[in-house]
């Protein structure tokens, strides 16, 4: 059996979590490390991302990772990186990081469908963090009928309660405090949501930010098994509420299911 932890490196303590769980008696684990290019819409994004490769090593060393995956990239795209493979993704890429980021899944249903055609993974593990990628990345195994289970594990988050990000790296230390905004934010929505409207709460959410100094591309509340953006709630349907905002160029991303 092969448990599989996909990252593009700049390792945390998130990532090993992942590592963690897929270890299992009889269990080969992989991690690859690879910054993929066609998931970048935005050049400077894809050159700043950090790497951090010896501390990586190290990390998965330590924490008993069997196997370590480090493709470069004519490895990963042989025949280059256009023309690839499109996915009919829906309503998932039309909203959320679909609407601000175009392409960006289609790219990311192009590495992990093409490093589950190199690691024949039994089990494929992702970070909650990245929630709307981990229901895209099951869209794109269905569609590709891979023999992969799909294992979502919890987001780590750090004592204050900012979610644990590579991207959290590229942030100064005034930054770094200011970031636990976005979180609090949310259990801001969580503490206070109600039956009816929730329009309101959202935009009091977007204000938040806002005053903390954040661009805010979103704040939505969604249905949690579809994401579909809701403007109501019935009081029965299950909650998600996601996050994007930029702090001085770095891009940063959470969700909390209410």
């Amino acid at each position: 059996m092969i448990s599989f932890v996909p990252t593009m490196g700049a390792l945390h303590r998130g990532h090993i979590s992942l590592l963690e769980a897929s270890k299992k008696p009889g269990c080969l684990s992989v991690c690859s490390i690879f910054v993929n290019p066609t998931q970048f819409n935005d050049a400077k994004d894809f050159e700043n991302y950090p790497s951090t490769l010896e501390k990586d090593i190290d990390m998965l060393e330590k924490a008993g990772c069997d196997v370590l995956f480090l493709p470069p990239v004519s490895e990963m795209y042989p025949g280059g990186t256009k023309n690839l493979s499109a996915y009919d993704l829906g309503y998932l890429e039309t909203v959320l990081e679909g609407r601000f980021r175009p392409g960006h899944f289609q790219g990311v249903c192009q590495v992990v469908n093409r490093l589950l055609d190199i690691i024949p993974a039994d089990e494929l593990y992702l970070g909650q963090k990245d929630y709307q990628q981990c229901m895209v990345i099951k869209k794109m195994i269905e569609l590709a009928h891979l023999p992969t289970t799909t294992i979502i594990c919890p987001t780590l988050r750090e004592p204050d309660g900012l979610a644990m990000s590579s991207r959290n790296m590229r942030l100064p230390e005034n930054d770094r405090k200011k970031a636990v905004k976005i979180s609090e934010t949310l259990s801001f929505i969580k503490n206070n949501i109600r039956t009816g409207s929730i329009e309101t709460l959202q935009k009091e959410a977007i204000q938040k930010l806002t005053a903390e100094g954040f661009k805010t591309d979103y704040v939505e509340i969604a249905n949690a098994d579809t994401l579909q953006l809701l403007k109501d709630w019935d009081g029965k349907t299950p909650l998600v509420v996601l996050a994007a905002a930029f702090l001085n160029g770095v891009r940063l991303i959470d969700n909390m299911v209410l």
